[in-house]
């Protein structure tokens, strides 16, 4: 794919702004941006970031998964890779700098760099990962586990809403699925892994500053839950005698509310949930809804599903119901790396900025490529309300949480 060359992007906030403004027209509404997996508008993204890329001074390409991958050679040939960027994939009705700012700050770097004619001791990757949100398919992170050479093959049998699976998708995206092994880097060639974030969260901003470093990202675990009792006609069935799913699927979602008020650290979400047959005069006799609980160590988010497991079990006995739980994705929290985090501390106080570390409760990539052995140990992620203390300091409001 060949494309036309471009003036180097400047380093300014402005620009790298109207970057990432410009990226956010690809969505599959003009009033809202969704952008997902494998989609047109995904597509059409990955080509303005190669432009972007080509731009800047950078080979780029679209790999088996469905990655952008930008490269900029180091100084000499056979010295390690630094890997940066983040998702272009998005939530529905997110938010412009989700993701997206963390792949257009680096390629204005990288441009900066081209301008001048310098070349670092180390290459540099851009990479900007396909599926970060899982919105499409059910499963996640599977463009920075391809990376990292974790990711499982059999995903590609995965199917989304419409019966279309995932190797199907990649297909018709322009990918060789069969590919996606080689897409593994070698550990010994990496020198670290570094994602710019925005926070989503009010610390950065409370605290009045810009830029932050993250020390760890929080495990995750999601479930899908399903709650079977019986239909019945809304005014025929006596109170005692019916089997509401709904009405104990209500009981178990306060109780999930309550496992993550109750403990320090613990956040626990039910974020979606469907009702049969949906009358208004039919008492409902299916309830299917999602769990997701999170936490800074593994013992504790353990723990709080257990104990949620074993309350809605109980619930859904005394109530008469049928009750299963799905586990859709569970992930290990993930500690950043001591030495990168104080350079990353050194390179904020440089910006006459004071240093903040906080931790991450969203999941990023470097949790898809630090349970590898790709980035491991030299890992960090820094998280800002819009991007380097340099360049930006705009809040990010609009930002939904993934």
């Amino acid at each position: 794919m060949t494309h036309a060359a471009a003036q180097p992007l400047a380093l300014t906030g402005h620009e790298i702004k109207a970057l990432v403004d410009n990226w956010a027209r690809f969505s599959e509404a003009p009033d809202q941006l969704t952008r997902v997996f494998l989609s047109p508008e995904h597509k059409a993204c990955a080509t303005a970031v190669i432009d972007a890329m080509e731009a800047a001074g950078m080979t780029a390409r679209i790999d088996a998964i469905g990655n952008v991958v930008g490269r900029y050679e180091a100084a000499q040939p056979g010295a390690k890779t630094l890997i940066t960027g983040s998702h272009i994939d998005t939530m529905r009705d997110a938010g412009a700098y989700d993701g997206n700012l963390g792949v257009a700050l680096p390629i204005a770097c990288i441009a900066d760099l081209h301008a001048r004619g310098a070349r670092l001791p180390f290459a540099v990757e851009v990479i900007a990962f396909g599926d970060e949100e899982g919105v499409r398919f059910p499963t996640t992170l599977s463009g920075s586990r391809t990376v990292a050479g974790t990711i499982d093959p059999t995903i590609l049998a995965l199917q989304d809403s419409e019966g279309t699976t995932l190797e199907e998708a990649l297909r018709h995206f322009g990918c060789e699925p069969a590919e996606i092994t080689g897409e593994a880097r070698d550990p010994k060639d990496i020198l670290a892994f570094v994602e710019l974030h925005i926070e989503q969260g009010p610390v950065l901003e409370s605290e009045g500053l810009p830029v932050g470093v993250v020390t760890a990202i929080n495990g995750a675990s999601r479930f899908a839950v399903t709650l079977e009792g019986m239909a019945g006609h809304a005014g025929t069935v006596p109170m005692g005698l019916r089997r509401d799913a709904m009405a104990g699927a209500a009981e178990m979602i306060l109780a999930v509310e309550a496992h993550g008020r109750a403990e320090d650290g613990l956040v626990a979400t039910v974020g979606r949930i469907e009702v049969a047959p949906g009358a208004i005069n039919v008492i409902p006799g299916a309830v299917t809804f999602t769990l997701d609980i999170r936490a800074p160590t593994d013992d504790q988010r353990d723990a709080a599903v257990a104990a949620l497991k074993r309350e809605m079990n109980s619930i859904a006995e005394r109530r008469g119901l049928d009750f299963t739980i799905e586990c859709l994705y569970s992930e290990g929290a993930v500690a950043c790396d001591p030495a990168l985090m104080a350079e990353l501390d050194q390179a904020i106080v440089r910006q006459g900025i004071s240093p903040l570390r906080l931790p991450s409760g969203a999941g990023q990539h470097a949790v898809g490529t630090g349970t590898g052995d790709v980035v491991q140990p030299d890992r960090a992620t820094i998280v800002s309300e819009l991007g380097h203390p340099a360049v930006c300091t705009a809040p990010a409001a609009e930002q939904h949480p993934p």
